[in-house]
Formats: structure tokens, C-alpha cells, sequence
């Protein structure tokens, strides 16, 4: 069984949830399912294009345009024609603006996996016409999908209240994390490299886009007095005005690292004494599970995928509420005695989030199968 994910900018070292998500996700599930042969459709801007493989995971640039409202959409489209034309049995189509396609894929004879990352109709940045095929992309995707994984519960809920019909094919299977890669230097070389003091910075670790709420963190820090560093690890596109905007921001206080290898990234949170993600949007919070598992105080905005992971309500604030994180940066609202609260029941390994997903793989063909006996010409 051979299956092409698309849906996504590509894999290693491509910014974005939905890619780490696949990078550290496909290769697993190659491993668990040495018969089924995976292909990622990346877009060629992205990627390497001498690069063919990454661990058992075969890699395939094809073109994309680069603008903001068409790349996602013209890129599925060129995977999904590529799946069929080069004999794929499936489709694993993650994100709802690219199951737009999800229908085409069915009548093209292939099977149709979709992750649902979260709401992305929801975010600030789409005007109301992309609003409108998001959501689109959303009912196509979940009416015509064989198994539709949901990343967080309460999406999963949601899915399965909006679509009763398509109910028992949604599943919820959360993001994982996995233990950061060894750094070569040690913790105290790595932070005197980067001029910072262990437990006397904030770290935020998110891309440099709207959603993410960065620009009000920087504002609430400032505001609040405090001491410490704020230290964000993450980049954005270098010809987008939000981005430039925010890295004018930066004073000796106010540090942007820009793309932090992730042995680094693992020193960072280690060393951290606070991490706030202060999003507007998520799906399940990679960069707050990743924070959770190496110890880290973690401080987040109360949307419901940060709620989802069930922490003390001392570790959510007001999303978009300025004055109320500035205060609790400031120390005017104590945390409690959880500083480090008890790990979620969300928290699994990206081992196990693989064996979860290669038995929804394993559903794919299973009912290839089944229609092939039905039907031996389909």
C-alpha cells in the first residue's frame, strides 16, 4: 500500500506544527509498517530538492506557489494528482483548507486519511471569503474522509456534534512529544554562548505570525516590570510586515533567536524559568507539551486546545488580556504550589501517537481491501 501526505510546506526542518507534527510523526509510522510505502508531497520552495528520503519517508518536491491564500490550496491539489497518477492507494491530507480536495481524492479512487489540526477558519488573518472555504474545506473533508483524526479532544467533540453522520469516523489522537536530542555542549555553555542566566528568562517558542499572540507578550512584558529576559525562539517569513514589525521590538531584554535547533531548544526549556504561549490558535500545543515534558512552568492563554490539556487554572490567563499577563509576570497573581504541575493525560509519546495513526492507516487498507473484493476492477 503506497500513501502520499500532503497538506503541508515538507519535512525535516520546515517551521510549522503541522510539519513537526509529520516529521516526527510518518518516519514512526514507516517503522511500525514496513509494507506501507509513504510519501510526502512537499512544497518545492521548502525543501531541499536533492533530498529524497528522510528515515524510511520518501520525499517528493513538487511545485507551489508561495502567496498566502493559494499555496496550501494549489499545492494539495498538484499531491493529490500526483498520488493517483504515481499509484498511490491513499491520501493523508492534513489541515482543513487542503481537504478542500478531499471529495476529488474519493473520486479519483484513492482513500482519504484527514488530520484536523484545529479551527483555522478562526484566526485573525483569513478575511471572510478564505474564512468561508476553510470551513468548507472542513465539511468536505470530514463527509468524504475514510477516518478523520482530530489533534485535540475537544475538537474531536466538535467534529463528531457538527457531522452525527460521520461520527464513528472520528477519532481523537493528540499530538505527542518526544525527548529533545542531546545537546554536544553543555547546558551552561549553550546559555553562555546565547548571554542568558538559567531561571531568569521567559521563553516563548512559536512562529512569528498573528495567531500566536507574540506581539501582546512583548507589550505585557514591558508593562510588567519584570527583571527577567524574554527570550522567543521562532521565525516567520522574512518578507512579512507582522514579522519585521516584530523583531523591531527587540531591545538587550526582549531576545529573538529566530529557528532554534532542537538540542538547543531542549537546553532552553530546561533552563527556562517560565514558558508562555500566548496564541490566539492552536490545534494541541506542540511547543506547550514539549515545555511540560522537560519541566518547565508553563503560562497560557485560555483558548480551549490550551485548556484541553488540563492543567491547573493558574496556568491559563485571559487570552489577548494584556494587563492580566503583564500582572502575572509581574508576580501579582501567584501560581499556587503547582510551579510544576502534574503532567496531562494528553502527554504521550510520539511513539505511541504513531501506533495510534498506523492503525488508522492500517483502517485505509483494510477497506481498500473490502472494496476490491466488492469490486475487483475499482
Amino acid at each position: 500500500m503506497k500513501v502520499c501526505v500532503t497538506g503541508l510546506r515538507g519535512i525535516p526542518g520546515v517551521m510549522g506544527g503541522v510539519e513537526t507534527h509529520c516529521e516526527e510523526l510518518l518516519p514512526r509510522i514507516a517503522a511500525i509498517e514496513p509494507d506501507i510505502e509513504i510519501e510526502v508531497c512537499c512544497r518545492a520552495p521548502y525543501v531541499d530538492p536533492a533530498m529524497t528520503s528522510f528515515r524510511h519517508v520518501a520525499l517528493k518536491p513538487l511545485y507551489s506557489p508561495t502567496g498566502r491564500t493559494s499555496e496550501a490550496l494549489v499545492s494539495t491539489l498538484i499531491g493529490i494528482l500526483h498520488a493517483r497518477l504515481h499509484g498511490a492507494d491513499a491520501v493523508h491530507i492534513h489541515a482543513v483548507g487542503p481537504a478542500l480536495f478531499a471529495p476529488l481524492a474519493r473520486l479519483l479512487g484513492l482513500r482519504v486519511l484527514l488530520t484536523h489540526h484545529g479551527a483555522d477558519y478562526d484566526r485573525e488573518k483569513w478575511g471572510r471569503g478564505a474564512r468561508l472555504m476553510l470551513k468548507l474545506g472542513e465539511r468536505l473533508g470530514v463527509q468524504s474522509a475514510d477516518r478523520v483524526v482530530c489533534v485535540s479532544p475537544s475538537l474531536a467533540d466538535r467534529m463528531r456534534g457538527r457531522y452525527p453522520s460521520r461520527a464513528d469516523r472520528v477519532e481523537f489522537i493528540p499530538n505527542g512529544v518526544s525527548i529533545m536530542p542531546p545537546s554536544p555542549q553543555s547546558d551552561e555553555d549553550v546559555l553562555a554562548q546565547l548571554d542568558l542566566v538559567a531561571g531568569n528568562y521567559i521563553l516563548c517558542v512559536a512562529r512569528l505570525v498573528p495567531e500566536k499572540g507574540i506581539h501582546y507578550l512583548v507589550e505585557a512584558f514591558r508593562r510588567s516590570g519584570d527583571n527577567r529576559t524574554l527570550v522567543i525562539a521562532g521565525a516567520g517569513r522574512a518578507d512579512d510586515r507582522y514579522a519585521q514589525d516584530l523583531l523591531a521590538m527587540a531591545e538587550p531584554r526582549i531576545r529573538f533567536l529566530g529557528m532554534v535547533p532542537r538540542p538547543r531548544l531542549g537546553v532552553l526549556l530546561r533552563q527556562a524559568s517560565l514558558f508562555v504561549l500566548p496564541s490566539f490558535h492552536e490545534g494541541l500545543p506542540i511547543a506547550a507539551l514539549e515545555a511540560l515534558a522537560c519541566g518547565c512552568p508553563v503560562l497560557l492563554s485560555d483558548i480551549q486546545p490550551n485548556r484541553d490539556l488540563g492543567l491547573p487554572a493558574s496556568r491559563y490567563f485571559p487570552v489577548g488580556d494584556v494587563s492580566a499577563l503583564a500582572a502575572r509576570l509581574a508576580g501579582h497573581e501567584e501560581p499556587g504550589e503547582d510551579s510544576a504541575p502534574p503532567l496531562p493525560d494528553t502527554l504521550l509519546d510520539w511513539d505511541e501517537v504513531a501506533k495510534r495513526t498506523a492503525a488508522a492507516y492500517r483502517a485505509l487498507k483494510g477497506r481498500r481491501r473490502l472494496r476490491h473484493a466488492l469490486n475487483p476492477a475499482a
